[in-house]
């Protein structure tokens, strides 16, 4: 493209190189992610997406942004958007618990696609995940909070020693299953609370 425009129209070497920046062919294609960086990568994507979850209704509007009185949207709208003390702590500490349990899990399940060995890393890596699911839930002064950590909790501990399960994982497709609508679906009783 830039031979034939010089050939018919004189340019600068200002215009020329922008022509080179804007020209289709001259871009190199973006390397997309794979292996087991990019499989981290999109572990750490679900944990921010949990994570903000378990933020459970603490978010707080802009500065600068009048939020009207609770008086003047009427008692059952204030109720509906701050959730109780006990749910908003619950949600906060299930929220810690995704951030520092989701990582672990997703490297243990890519080091166990690539070494069928290593089973026993991924299964405490789950069962460790389920027992801070418990931990977060087990406190709380919301009782059917508190019922559903442990419902959550129960099932990730009966898969983490479930050898049918973890002989399921293996490739990286499985992992994004296991990690994407497996855990959802486990953990669903706990996030409901905290949405």
């Amino acid at each position: 493209m830039r031979h034939i425009l010089n050939q018919t129209h004189p340019t600068s070497p200002a215009t020329a190189a922008l022509l080179t920046v804007a020209s289709p062919v001259s871009r190199p294609r973006p390397e997309r992610r794979t292996g087991r960086t990019g499989r981290i990568v999109g572990a750490l994507v679900v944990v921010g997406m949990l994570s903000s979850a378990g933020a459970c209704g603490t978010a707080q509007p802009p500065p600068g942004t009048a939020q009207a009185p609770s008086a003047a949207r009427g008692p059952s709208a204030a109720a509906a958007s701050t959730p109780p003390a006990a749910i908003r702590n619950t949600c906060e500490a299930l929220g810690r618990a995704y951030q520092t349990n989701m990582a672990p899990l997703a490297e243990s399940l890519t080091k166990f696609v690539a070494d069928r060995k290593t089973i026993a890393a991924a299964q405490q890596s789950l069962a460790a995940f389920a027992t801070a699911v418990q931990e977060a839930t087990a406190t709380s002064d919301d009782a059917d909070l508190k019922a559903a950590g442990k419902k959550a909790a129960t099932q990730m501990h009966s898969k983490s020693t479930d050898d049918k399960f973890f002989g399921a994982i293996k490739t990286s497709k499985d992992i994004d299953k296991t990690l994407g609508p497996t855990l959802t679906g486990w953990l669903s009783p706990v996030t409901r609370h905290c949405s």
